[in-house]
C-alpha cells in the first residue's frame, strides 16, 4: 500500500468514517477529550442562548432567568455526562443506542424526532443571522439572505466530523475575540434600566412562582437537545479519555451555554432593552456585529445539520432499506432548514421549543433509566448495546411506550388541559413519568424484547431445564421400580 493511500481518507473513507449505520470501530475511536468537547462548543456558544436569556429577563425577570439557568446546567449536564458516557463505551449514538430498547423500527422515530429538531434549531440560528445582516444591510431582500445562508452550512458538513473539528478549532478563537469585545463595548453603553441587571423585573413579576416555572420551561426546550448531541461526538472518544471525557462533554458546554452566553443574554436584553441579539450585537458592534454573528450561527449550524444528517440516515434506513450516504441527507436537512426560515418559524419559537423539550427530555429519561436501572440494577436487559437489525425485534414496549404515553400527556400538560403547575412543568412530568414506566414496563416484560438471541437462548434454556426434569423424574421411576 503507498503512502499516500496509508496517510490520505480518500473520500469513500471519509464518507464512511461517519459510521451513520453502525458503532464507531474501536480502532477508529482516536479522538481526544479536547478535540470532542471543542466540537460541542459549537452548540455553546450559539446566539440562540443570548435570545432565550434576553427574552427570559424582559418577561419575566433577570433573577428568575439566572435561577433557570443554574437548574440548566444541573439537569443537562447530568444527562449529558451518562448519555456521553455511554455512547463512548459503546461507540454509538443516541439513535444507535435506542435501537435495542425501543426496537429498530421504534427507534425510528427518536431518529426522526430528532432529526425533526435539529432541523428546527438550524431554522431558528439562521434567522437570527439573517437577522442580523439585513438590519446592516436592509436593502438585500430577506428571501435571498435566508436562502445563502441556509445553503453555506452544506458544504461546510461535506467531509464529517474531521472537517467539524478543524472548524471549531480554528473558529473558537475568533469567537472569543469578538466575545470580549462585545462585552466591552456593552460596558460602554448606556444601560436603558437603573440598578443592577441581576434586579430587573418587569412590573406585576415577582421572584420565584409562576415567572421561574415559565423561565425553567423555556430552557426544558433546549436542555435535552443539548444532552443528547453529545452522543453523536463522544462515540469518537478514546478509551483511556471516556471517564474524563464523558465529564467534560457532559458539563463544559452547559456551563458555557446556559451560564455564559445565557446569563449574557439576561445582562444584554436588560441593559440594551432588546430581546433579539440579531438586532443588538450589530448595533454595539456594526459591520463586526454582523461578522461576529455570521460566525456563531456557522458554527452551531454545521453541528445541527450533521445530527440531522445521521438521524434522517437511520430513520430511512429502518423504514425504507434507503442508504444514501450522509451527504446526501446533508443537502436534505439544508434544504428543509431553508423551508422553514421561508415559512416564518420564529412566529413558532415558544410552541416549538415547549413540543420538543416534552419528546426529548423524555427520550433522554429514557436512555439513561435503561442504562442505570433497567441493564446495570435490575440486570434484565444486556448490558452491551445492540444496534444489528437481524438481532432485534422491531418494537420494544419498554422504550416505546412510555415515549408515547409521556410525550402526549407532557404535550396536554403544556396546553394547559392538567392545570397551571403542570403547565409550566410539563417537561419534567413528561420525563419523570417516562422514567417510571420505563422500569415498570421492562419488570412486566422481564426484558424478553431487548434481543432475539436472548429470547431464543431463553426458550432453549426453558426446554433443557423441562428435558432435565422429565429425565430425571423418569430416572426415579425407574428407581422406585427396580427397589419393588
Amino acid at each position: 500500500m503507498s503512502v499516500v493511500q496509508t496517510t490520505v481518507p480518500t473520500e469513500q473513507e471519509q464518507v464512511k468514517d461517519d459510521y451513520s449505520f453502525d458503532q464507531v470501530p474501536k480502532d477508529k475511536r482516536n479522538m481526544g477529550w479536547f478535540s470532542v468537547t471543542n466540537i460541542t462548543f459549537g452548540i455553546a456558544t450559539a446566539i440562540f442562548y443570548f435570545q432565550t436569556g434576553s427574552v427570559m429577563a424582559l418577561q419575566y425577570g433577570a433573577m428568575n432567568a439566572i435561577i433557570s439557568a443554574i437548574y440548566a446546567i444541573v439537569i443537562a449536564g447530568v444527562l449529558g455526562t451518562v448519555i456521553a458516557y455511554l455512547s463512548a463505551k459503546s461507540g454509538m449514538n443516541v439513535n444507535l443506542m435506542s435501537r435495542q430498547g425501543f426496537g429498530y423500527i421504534g427507534a425510528s422515530l427518536t431518529s426522526f424526532i430528532y432529526a425533526s429538531n435539529f432541523i428546527m434549531y438550524c431554522a431558528f440560528e439562521g434567522m437570527i443571522l439573517v437577522a442580523a445582516v439585513h438590519a446592516y444591510f436592509p436593502a438585500i431582500p430577506l428571501w435571498l439572505l435566508i436562502i445563502v445562508f441556509g445553503s453555506i452550512v452544506i458544504p461546510l458538513n461535506w467531509f464529517g466530523i474531521k472537517q467539524l473539528d478543524k472548524l471549531q478549532k480554528w473558529s473558537l478563537p475568533i469567537f472569543g475575540i469578538f466575545l470580549v469585545i462585545t462585552i466591552i463595548v456593552a460596558f460602554n453603553t448606556p444601560s436603558q434600566v437603573e440598578g443592577h441587571f441581576w434586579a430587573y423585573l418587569p412590573e406585576g413579576v415577582q421572584i420565584g412562582g409562576t415567572a421561574l416555572l415559565l423561565c425553567i420551561g423555556m430552557q426544558h426546550g433546549i436542555m435535552g437537545l443539548t444532552a443528547l448531541i453529545a452522543s453523536d461526538y463522544a462515540r469518537f472518544l478514546k478509551p483511556k479519555d471516556i471517564k474524563l471525557g464523558s465529564i467534560m462533554i457532559g458539563f463544559i458546554p452547559q456551563i458555557f451555554c446556559f451560564g455564559v452566553m445565557g446569563l449574557l443574554g439576561v445582562w444584554f436584553g436588560v441593559k440594551l432593552g432588546e430581546s433579539n441579539p440579531g438586532i443588538y450585537i450589530v448595533t454595539l458592534l456594526g459591520l463586526g456585529g454582523v461578522v461576529f454573528t455570521m460566525l456563531t450561527q456557522l458554527r452551531i449550524n454545521v453541528t445541527n445539520i450533521y445530527s440531522a444528517s445521521l438521524s434522517l440516515s437511520n430513520f430511512f434506513e429502518n423504514m425504507f432499506g434507503f442508504k444514501p450516504d450522509r451527504r446526501f441527507w446533508v443537502v436534505v436537512s439544508g434544504v428543509a432548514a431553508i423551508a422553514l426560515m421561508l415559512g416564518g418559524i420564529l412566529d413558532h419559537l415558544g410552541s416549538a421549543m415547549t413540543f420538543q423539550g416534552v419528546l426529548l427530555m423524555a427520550w433522554a429519561a429514557i436512555l439513561v433509566t435503561e442504562a442505570l436501572v433497567v441493564k446495570k440494577l435490575l440486570k434484565i436487559a444486556p448490558i452491551e448495546y445492540e444496534a444489528r437489525q437481524e438481532k432485534l425485534y422491531k418494537w420494544n414496549p419498554v422504550g416505546v411506550v412510555p415515549l408515547v404515553i409521556s410525550s402526549v400527556l407532557g404535550t396536554i400538560a403544556a396546553l394547559g388541559y392538567m392545570g397551571t403547575f403542570l403547565q409550566n412543568t410539563a417537561t419534567f412530568f413528561a420525563a419523570v413519568l417516562a422514567s417510571i414506566l420505563t422500569i415498570l414496563i421492562a419488570l412486566f416484560t422481564k426484558g424478553k424484547y431487548y434481543s432475539k438471541q436472548e429470547s431464543i437462548n431463553k426458550v432453549v434454556q426453558l426446554h433443557m431445564d423441562k428435558s432435565n426434569t422429565k429425565v430425571n423424574i423418569n430416572k426415579k421411576a425407574t428407581k422406585a421400580t427396580t427397589t419393588n
